[in-house]
């Protein structure tokens, strides 16, 4: 059975501000997951331009989870920190994007999207993301969003199992990201979330 469809359709990605490196996200979901895994302590363009270079040094034209998997684990964090680095922590996240790789290979057979092809509705999404490693509860939420916003994968009830990030018309994470102008958006929106915890812990 496949999830219900609302008449949102899936739009050309600009989560890198990169053409190359967003021409891979827009077709290649298993890049666009490996995007939203790194998506932590560095600017999001750079994880998400991040999956397109893992491709050129790998050689290929698209990401394999079974050869991610795979690969040898000293060799695949060497590619991870070869200048430009592809996180700012590149022995941990490399770890993580293999550990990952696995764990869709196990569950999945190696095709990310059978991850949400067969969902019921927004809740198994959300509970399937979260289940996957590196996935906590706010980054499940986000890429529940970004599916649903931007991809077109929307059974029933995403948007309340997105939570916040799931509402029309706001600024919150990259799921609402669609231009430069988006992009600072949410960046204003981040910025002040942080400075709000930091008021409230020195209150």
């Amino acid at each position: 059975m496949h999830p219900p469809r609302s008449r949102l359709s899936a739009v050309p990605l600009s989560l890198s501000q990169d053409a190359e490196s967003d021409a891979l996200l827009d077709r290649d979901p298993l890049a666009l997951l490996i995007g939203m895994l790194l998506d932590q302590q560095i600017p999001m363009e750079h994880a998400f331009w991040s999956p397109a270079e893992l491709a050129r040094r790998l050689g290929r034209d698209a990401l394999d989870a079974r050869e991610i998997a795979g690969y040898d684990p000293e060799a695949f964090i060497a590619i991870f920190a070869t200048p430009r680095a592809l996180h700012r922590y590149p022995k941990s996240m490399g770890g993580r994007v293999q550990v990952l790789c696995q764990a869709i290979v196990d569950s999945y057979d190696g095709d990310v999207t059978l991850i949400w092809r067969d969902v019921t509705d927004g809740k198994e999404l959300y509970a399937r993301l979260l289940a996957l490693p590196g996935f906590g509860a706010q980054k499940a939420q986000i890429f529940t969003a970004l599916l649903g916003k931007q991809r077109g994968i929307t059974p029933d009830g995403w948007r309340e199992a997105a939570g916040g990030y799931g509402e029309d018309g706001v600024f919150k994470s990259v799921a609402d990201v669609v231009s430069p102008a988006t992009l600072g958006k949410v960046r204003e929106y981040k910025q002040a979330q942080k400075a709000a915890k930091k008021a409230a812990a020195s209150g």
